[in-house]
C-alpha cells in the first residue's frame, strides 16, 4: 500500500525548484513598477478631495501650457533635428565633419541651465541691453522696448535648443540608411532638391522622426526647472504648488496622474502613427547616398543653419556660465565642494545599482521559463517614462510610512529612536534614480545579451557551469564595453536630474543641481556657474560616448 502511494506522490525531479533568477527578475520589476502604482492608489483615494477645485481654477491653465509647450518644442525640435540631419548627410560643404559633431554639444547642457544663462544675457543689465543702450545712447528701459525675456516663448527655445539632439540624432541614422538609389532615380525624373527632401527622404525617416520627437515631448512634460524659472505655469510645476504649498497629497497625485497619461498617450500615439510604415532594404545591400557638393555660398548657409542651434544650445549659455565662474573666489564658495560630492557618491551608487539590476532581471528573464517575468520586463521602461515630480510623489510617500513604522517599532522595544533611516538620508535619492533610469540599463543589457551567440553559454554549461558561471565567465566579458556605456549614461542622467532630487532630498542635502537651482532662483548666477559648468562636463561624457558610438557614420 505504501509503494502505491509513493507512486501517487510526485516525485522530488519532478516539483517545481525554486528559480532564484525568475523570483530576482520579479521583486526587481515590482520594486520599479511599485511607485507608479503609488501615485495611482493616491489618487483613486484621496483624503481631501480637491479635484473639482483644481478644475475650476488652475488645472485648465496648467493643461494648456503643458500642451502648448509639448505640441511647440515638439514642432521646433522636429524641424531644426531634421534640417541639420539632413544637411549633414546629403550634402558636402566647409566646417560639414566639425559641425556634424558639434550638433550633440546642447545635449550636455540641462534646459534648466540654458534658461538661467539665456536670462542672464537678455535681462536689462545683461550684455545685450547694456550694449544697446551705450550705442543708441538710452539712458533708462522708458527710453525702449525690448521683449519680455521671461516667457512661455522664451521656455519653448530653449527646451528646444536643449532637445533637438534627440530627433537629429535619429533622423540622421534614418536617412544615412536609406538607398542612394531612390534619390539617384528622383534626380533623373527631374525632381529638385526640395522635392527628394519631401517625397522620398522625408516620408521614409519619418517613423525615426517621430520616435525622437516623442522623446522630446516626454522631457518637456519632465521638465520643472525651465518652467519654473520662466514663470510658466505646467503640470509639473502644479505637482510642487499643489503638494508642498498646498499641503494636498490627493490632489498632487491627481496631476501626477494626468502627467502619466498624457505620456502614455505620446507613446501610444507614437507608435501608432507608424503601425503601417514598414520599409525594408535590399537584401543585396545598398549603395550610400552620394553628397552633393554645394557651392560656395550655398555651403555657408547650411553651415550657418547648423551652427545656430549649436550656439544657442551650448555656446551661449556655456560662455555666460564661464563669464560668471572667471572669479577664483566662486570655486571655493561654501558648499560647492559637499554638493560635488554628493553628486558624485548618490549618481555612482545609483548608477552601479541601475546597471547590477538591470543585468539581473534581463539574465533572469531569458533563463526562466515563467510567463510573469518575460510580461513584467517592459512594463518597468514606465519609470524613465514618467517624469521626476511623479516617481517623487509615488517614492516618497510610502518610503516615508514605512520608515516612521519602523522607527516607532525600535523605540517602542528599545527606547531608542534611530529616526529616518531610508527618507532622511540620500539612500531615497539612490532609489529614485534606479527607478528613473531604469530602462536604460535594462534596454542596454538586453541589447548586450543578445548579441552573444548563444553557443557560447551552451559551451560552457556543457562544461559543468552553472548560471551564475556562465553571466561571470561567458556574458560579462564580452558585455564590458555596454556595461560600461550604460553605466556612464545613468550616471550622467542622475547628476543632471532635478525635479525628484528637489522632491526627495533630506533637509540641507545639496546636489549640484539642486545648488543650481537654488542660486539661481536667488538671481545669484555667479554662485551657481561653477556648479553648472561641472554638471555640463559631465554631461559632455555622454556626448562623446555617443559621437563615439557614431564615429563610424560621422566620419563618412
Amino acid at each position: 500500500m505504501s509503494d502505491q502511494i509513493r507512486q501517487l506522490l510526485p516525485s522530488q525531479a519532478s516539483r517545481p525548484k525554486i528559480d532564484r533568477w525568475s523570483i530576482g527578475a520579479i521583486v526587481i520589476a515590482t520594486l520599479v513598477v511599485l511607485p507608479i502604482a503609488a501615485v495611482l492608489w493616491f489618487a483613486l483615494t484621496p483624503t481631501d478631495n480637491i479635484w473639482p477645485h483644481l478644475m475650476a481654477t488652475t488645472f485648465p491653465r496648467y493643461l494648456r501650457n503643458t500642451v502648448i509647450l509639448m505640441l511647440s518644442v515638439g514642432m521646433l525640435t522636429a524641424i531644426v533635428g531634421t534640417t541639420t540631419a539632413w544637411l549633414v548627410v546629403m550634402y558636402r560643404f566647409p566646417g560639414r565633419k566639425w559641425v556634424q559633431w558639434a550638433l550633440l554639444m546642447p545635449l550636455a547642457v540641462p534646459a534648466y541651465v540654458g534658461a538661467y544663462a539665456l536670462v542672464d544675457f537678455l535681462e536689462y543689465a545683461g550684455p545685450v541691453q547694456t550694449m544697446l543702450r551705450g550705442l543708441m545712447g538710452w539712458e533708462t528701459s522708458a527710453d525702449y522696448i525690448f521683449p519680455a525675456i521671461r516667457t512661455r516663448s522664451s521656455a519653448v527655445v530653449v527646451l528646444s535648443a536643449s532637445l533637438y539632439p534627440y530627433v537629429y540624432l535619429l533622423a540622421r541614422a534614418a536617412f544615412r540608411e536609406q538607398s542612394g538609389a531612390g534619390f539617384e532615380v528622383a534626380r533623373a525624373l527631374g525632381v529638385g532638391p526640395w522635392g527628394r527632401f519631401f517625397r522620398v527622404g522625408l516620408p521614409l525617416a519619418r517613423p525615426a522622426i517621430a520616435a525622437g520627437v516623442a522623446v522630446v515631448m516626454m522631457e518637456t512634460v519632465n521638465d520643472f526647472g525651465t518652467v519654473d524659472y520662466f514663470a510658466v505655469q505646467t503640470l509639473t510645476t502644479g505637482i510642487f504648488t499643489v503638494w508642498l504649498q498646498g499641503g494636498n497629497l490627493g490632489g498632487a497625485a491627481q496631476l501626477a496622474t494626468c502627467v502619466l497619461g498624457m505620456i502614455v498617450f505620446l507613446v501610444v500615439l507614437e507608435k501608432f502613427s507608424r503601425r503601417r510604415s514598414k520599409f525594408f532594404a535590399s537584401a543585396r545591400g545598398q549603395r550610400p547616398v552620394s553628397l552633393t557638393q554645394l557651392k560656395a555660398g550655398q555651403g555657408a548657409i547650411a553651415f550657418v543653419i547648423c551652427l545656430i542651434p549649436v550656439l544657442v544650445g551650448f555656446f551661449l549659455p556655456v560662455g555666460v556660465l564661464v563669464s560668471h565662474a572667471m572669479d577664483a573666489d566662486q570655486w571655493v564658495a561654501p558648499g560647492l565642494r559637499k554638493a560635488l560630492f554628493h553628486t558624485i557618491t548618490v549618481a555612482g551608487l545609483a548608477a552601479f545599482l541601475t546597471v547590477v539590476g538591470g543585468l539581473f532581471m534581463v539574465y533572469g528573464v531569458r533563463l526562466s521559463k515563467r510567463r510573469l517575468p518575460r510580461l513584467l520586463m517592459p512594463v518597468t521602461a514606465i519609470g524613465y517614462a514618467a517624469p521626476g515630480a511623479v516617481l517623487g510623489l509615488g517614492i516618497l510617500v510610502p518610503l516615508a510610512a514605512l520608515d516612521n513604522r519602523f522607527a516607532d517599532g525600535v523605540l517602542a522595544l528599545t527606547g531608542y529612536d534611530p529616526g529616518l533611516l531610508v527618507t532622511g538620508t540620500a539612500g531615497v535619492l539612490v532609489i529614485a534614480y534606479v527607478v528613473r533610469f531604469f530602462a536604460i540599463a535594462q534596454g542596454t543589457a538586453d541589447a548586450a545579451f543578445g548579441r552573444v551567440s548563444p553557443s557560447l553559454p551552451m559551451a560552457a554549461r556543457s562544461l559543468g557551469q552553472g548560471a551564475g558561471g556562465v553571466l561571470k565567465r561567458i556574458y560579462l566579458p564580452l558585455m564590458r564595453a555596454s556595461v560600461g556605456s550604460a553605466m556612464l549614461l545613468v550616471f550622467v542622467d542622475a547628476v543632471k536630474e532635478l525635479p525628484a532630487t528637489l522632491l526627495l532630498r533630506p533637509f540641507s542635502y545639496d546636489t549640484l543641481a539642486t545648488r543650481v537651482h537654488a542660486k539661481a532662483s536667488l538671481e545669484n548666477i555667479s554662485e551657481a556657474a561653477p556648479a553648472a559648468l561641472m554638471i555640463t562636463c559631465v554631461g559632455l561624457l555622454a556626448v562623446i560616448f555617443l559621437a563615439k558610438a557614431h564615429k563610424e557614420g560621422l566620419q563618412r
